[in-house]
């Protein structure tokens, strides 16, 4: 499992890399993973190594690079 979440954290890092913030919508859809819990196991994971910043506007989260 370890490896497969790696794998979605990479794909969503280089999908904000080549586009920038995204909000979780087109985020998940940018970095072409299948489903929300792929996509928050890789937020996770960029976020304990601190690479991400996540801001919240009118309850819509737009996540970017550090």
């Amino acid at each position: 499992m370890i490896e497969t979440v790696g794998t979605f954290a990479g794909a969503v890092w280089t999908a904000l890399n080549e586009n920038g913030a995204q909000n979780v919508k087109d985020l998940k859809k940018a970095a072409k993973l299948k489903t929300d819990k792929d996509l928050y196991l890789a937020l996770g994971w960029l976020l304990r190594e601190d690479k991400l910043v996540v801001t919240e506007e009118d309850k819509v989260l737009t996540i970017a690079l550090k």
